[in-house]
């Protein structure tokens, strides 16, 4: 497929480049006036009109418009069952995200409706969902279980994800997060009896059906401690399952801290984040992530990622979407909540939610950038006057096509 006439090519990176840090992150690398040919697909080259091979095949004449690499998406829930309005108005009316939890609401709300609802009915729920955020601009994702909290609903979720990968275009990564929440039974002094539950049998018998790229754990107050975060990190490593970390969302809970001694791909959250956090990520191989629409959603501080790019980190943007903290899985959103309330520029989201994104899922030498020989997810822009415009016009829909693997997503 030759796309050609494009206004603005955006995103563009040299090979071998798999995240951006500091300054590097305001860079966005564009070509005016551009063509892109993708072939088997991947890129495989791209330039100025002026260069355009003849190509007698599929042709898109992008004439006014932009061309973007898709969003890469590093964290999200979207297998759930139902959804949590009736939480929504118990916030409104004041209670905390703690009150609910401890009230038997949230995770374990999602975990009750999920034990009653069937894998082929998770399933379709969750592929409606995976449309809509395709949809949005988003071609690679990770998607996490957590709403099981037994070893059997935890496989029957991780089972639904790896179906959603078999059948969609999409690329998405699985991560088991059986250490979301303490089932109710496990509260009150037999929390140490659930982390055993996870180690013992939950992580063999995935690790057994190859379910899940990562392993996740909530690590923050009133839900898993340093000590039980480190037990499951380092059952992980025995299987060769990598960490990622609920980081940090509602207390400083030392949660960067043990994600980078364990080599975490990510740490996620970080609303209560400062000198320490930052000195705990540099010179580590762990990306730092904001979920802007949580913030927005549960009125929480946003994570301090400027102050981390200006310390020289690289960092990445995600929905977090889910039903009960996050009902969106909006990208643009999340680039305008990065740039009014994080007060990121508009090329240092972008570069967040593409290149740094696809690297907090382990995908940065085959997506979020515009270089040749990477898998061709992309999407055309509407016609727009400017990058700039996309954050701006924080609820226009801005996407014309989307393009995952080289074809036309329908």
């Amino acid at each position: 497929m030759l796309i050609k006439n494009i206004k603005l090519l955006v995103g563009i990176l040299p090979q071998g480049v798999t995240r951006l840090s500091g300054e590097d992150m305001n860079r966005l690398n564009t070509i005016e006036n551009a063509y892109i040919l993708l072939e088997n697909g991947l890129i495989k080259e791209f330039g100025q009109m002026a260069q355009c091979p003849d190509y007698k095949g599929e042709t898109i004449n992008a004439m006014g418009k932009m061309v973007f690499p898709s969003f890469c998406d590093s964290h999200t829930h979207i297998v759930f069952a139902g959804s949590r309005e009736g939480e929504f108005l118990d916030k409104i009316n004041g209670l905390s995200y703690e009150e609910i939890a401890k009230r038997g609401g949230g995770i374990l709300n999602s975990a009750r409706k999920l034990h009653e609802t069937s894998e082929d009915e998770l399933y379709a729920q969750a592929l409606r969902r995976l449309k809509m955020v395709i949809g949005f601009g988003t071609g690679a994702l990770e998607i996490k279980s957590g709403y099981g909290l037994s070893t059997e609903d935890e496989l029957k979720m991780l089972r639904v994800i790896r179906r959603l990968s078999q059948t969609t275009s999409a690329t998405i990564k699985a991560t088991f997060l059986g250490a979301h929440a303490f089932p109710q039974e496990y509260k009150n002094g037999r929390e140490d009896e659930y982390v055993d539950l996870v180690c013992n049998e939950m992580l063999p018998k995935v690790a057994a059906e190859g379910l899940a790229d990562f392993v996740d754990v909530f690590c923050d107050k009133g839900f898993f401690t340093v000590d039980q975060t480190a037990r499951i990190l380092e059952a992980a490593q025995k299987y060769g399952i990598r960490g990622k970390i609920h980081a940090n969302e509602l207390d400083f809970s030392g949660g960067v801290q043990v994600g980078v001694r364990y080599n975490a791909l990510s740490v996620d959250h970080l609303e209560a984040s400062g000198e320490n956090e930052i000195e705990a990520l540099k010179n580590s191989e762990t990306m730092p992530t904001g979920l802007p629409g949580c913030s927005f959603f549960l009125n929480l501080p946003y994570a301090p990622l400027k102050k981390m790019i200006n310390s020289g980190l690289s960092v990445a943007l995600a929905t977090d979407y889910n039903p009960g903290s996050t009902p969106s899985g909006n990208m643009k959103m999340v680039l305008s909540l990065a740039c009014i309330k994080m007060r990121l520029t508009p090329a240092q989201a972008i570069n967040a939610a593409t290149i740094n994104g696809a690297y907090a899922l382990g995908l940065s030498h085959s997506h979020g950038s515009i270089t040749a020989g990477k898998v061709a997810n992309l999407f055309i822009t509407k016609e727009i006057p400017s990058v700039e415009y996309i954050p701006y016009s924080y609820t226009e829909p801005i996407v014309d096509t989307v393009i995952l693997k080289g074809e036309i997503y329908k």
